[in-house]
């Protein structure tokens, strides 16, 4: 990538990385991932979580604080399946060692059942290994895996005749420190008899890689088999040039011509020995992201916009779940598992299935509490329906069990207080609503970042300032009567919950959807389906405040002139 290095020199010897390398085991790596992460909170991780201000890039910072919210990947890299536990581990620990040691050691655990899903990462991989072995140079892994999963991958791959193309094979546990560290190669040059030199190629596929490479003063190769567009490189690489790789390719066969490009290779000799060339592995299918653009110019400007707070301004999610999972064991005795929906009236096959679960067991469902993206009033809303008294029993028993667990706010994102300050500054008015009862509220609000946002709302409603809550209209009403404007499309409602676009639509507001758990379109449509029993729609998705910022924006560089007269 570099322009100025010097041309590559013959490798004497060909150092693989093993997962999205030479082997595809990602259906093992997400599932053995996805169930670490909910025990983060029980390995004292959380709070050894890098700060965003620390993170190497953006995405990073996005993935640091969507594990500390919802304990899960963010949704792009399960879309996308092209980032290692490894890479993941240096972005949200940074230079933490021992946070990624017990990371790794639990991830493992966790690997341990779901190991023995592998396959050649693309065509040809085993002919190409061996063109390497017959021009005499030597092939070899260094990887992250523990012994015990190599070893069990590399017998049930390819119907396990690729053990006798290796020359050796090191592994985590074979050293002390995990990659970026360069032990992993030396130990493997020093079982081959070898230094380190220009003459090692290391062949990875992630920063990780490429920085152990560098760290071991080897070539670095970076295998583009998951098709990373080149912005990407660039941005990842933007401050740190010397650690780039010194070649990208997008398959063994781009492999093969970068060895016969290299100076001391015989290209007779290389295409007298390669194979047919086989297809680079396709490109994983993009995410669908929800397109909010197309719906900036049917907005007004906004002279007022209220805010949702938990999941919207704040994190507030662990005391929220804790509650939820302390009062459904009650359901019974409250009466209130008889008057739970009937599945065929819910809004989604989803929704049924969680009425039924918790018709059984008196529990979340686990995917929901995986997930930890539904807040308690849509919980409420898919339990019970229109059945106001059930809704208004659990309420009541929730804020019973929420005074055990509540304290520990944080603003959702980094720069929300920054973002309400320059709202106000428009001048627009600025409020919020929330379904917290105003013991709760109060106190977090006074709490968050130390010093408290009371002062950057011009009016606040809470659950039980009003007769019914959301998804009724009464409290946003009820805010904008606070503030002397009536209802209509320049006031906003910014939430994260059906519940509350069903409120937005229901006060003949315009309806934003803080998408801040980052549905996908698909699934954006599931909960907004729009059908004649649940027609509400937002009218505009974002999915962080950098999008709602800019939205706001346009919308009165558009609409400023007019919506300054009118006021």
């Amino acid at each position: 990538m570099n322009p100025n290095r010097q041309p590559l020199i013959r490798p004497r010897v060909l150092l693989f990385d093993w997962h999205g390398t030479l082997v595809d085991t990602l259906d093992a790596m997400f599932a053995a991932m996805e169930e670490l992460l909910p025990q983060l909170e029980e390995l004292d991780l959380i709070q050894r979580l890098q700060p965003e201000s620390a993170c190497r890039t953006p995405d990073d910072a996005k993935l640091v604080r969507y594990i500390r919210i919802f304990r899960r990947l963010h949704p792009r890299i399960l879309a996308e399946r092209r980032v290692s536990r490894t890479d993941i581990f240096n972005a949200i620990f940074g230079a933490d060692r021992e946070a990624k040691h017990i990371a790794h050691q639990a991830y493992n655990q966790c690997y341990s059942r779901h190991v023995g899903a592998v396959k050649p990462f693309q065509e040809g991989v085993y002919d190409y290994l061996r063109t390497f072995q017959q021009l005499g140079i030597r092939v070899a892994v260094a990887t992250n895996r523990s012994r015990e999963f190599l070893d069990r991958e590399l017998a049930l791959v390819d119907g396990g005749r690729w053990a006798e193309l290796f020359d050796t094979t090191v592994c985590a546990n074979d050293i002390s420190e995990y990659k970026p560290s360069p032990q992993l190669i030396f130990a493997a040059l020093e079982q081959l008899g070898e230094t380190a030199d220009a003459g090692i190629w290391y062949v990875g596929d992630s920063y990780s890689d490429m920085e152990t490479a560098h760290n071991a003063q080897v070539t670095a190769i970076f295998y583009n088999g998951l098709r990373w567009e080149s912005g990407w490189f660039r941005q990842l690489y933007a401050e740190n040039a010397e650690k780039s790789p010194h070649a990208v390719i997008d398959s063994f066969e781009g492999l093969t011509n970068l060895i016969g490009q290299a100076e001391g290779i015989c290209k007779d000799t290389l295409n007298r020995l390669r194979p047919a060339a086989y297809p680079p592995p396709s490109p994983p299918p993009p995410r669908i992201e929800p397109d909010w653009h197309p719906a900036v110019a049917k907005l007004a400007a906004p002279k007022v916009i209220l805010f949702d707070w938990h999941a919207t301004l704040v994190d507030t999610i662990d005391a929220m779940y804790r509650a939820v999972d302390d009062m459904l064991p009650e359901f019974n005795e409250l009466g209130l598992t008889k008057r739970l929906m009937s599945p065929n009236e819910a809004r989604s096959p989803e929704d049924a299935k969680l009425v039924e679960y918790v018709r059984q067991h008196a529990a979340l469902h686990p995917k929901i509490k995986a997930d930890r993206k539904i807040s308690r009033t849509d919980i409420f809303e898919v339990l019970f329906g229109d059945d106001q008294e059930a809704k208004q029993i659990a309420h009541k028993r929730f804020n019973f069990h929420y005074r055990n667990h509540f304290g520990t706010v944080r603003p959702f994102e980094p720069n929300v207080r920054q973002m309400l300050s320059a709202l106000r500054a428009l001048p627009i008015k600025v409020g919020v609503i929330t379904n917290r009862d105003r013991e709760f509220f109060e106190q977090e609000i006074a709490a968050v970042e130390n010093t408290g946002w009371t002062h950057l709302f011009d009016t606040d409603v809470c659950g039980d300032d009003t007769p019914l809550r959301k998804p009724h209209p009464d409290q946003l009403l009820k805010a904008v009567g606070n503030l002397g404007y009536a209802t209509g499309p320049t006031v906003w409602y910014v939430g994260d919950s059906t519940t509350d676009i069903i409120s937005a639509k229901r006060a003949e507001m315009t309806g934003v959807f803080f998408n801040g758990a980052q549905w996908d379109l698909p699934w954006l449509r599931k909960i907004f389906p729009g059908t004649e029993r649940h027609p509400h729609k937002p009218d505009v998705v974002v999915n962080d405040f950098s999008e709602f910022w800019a939205l706001v924006l346009t919308c009165w560089g558009k609409f400023d002139q007019q919506a300054l007269r009118e006021r």
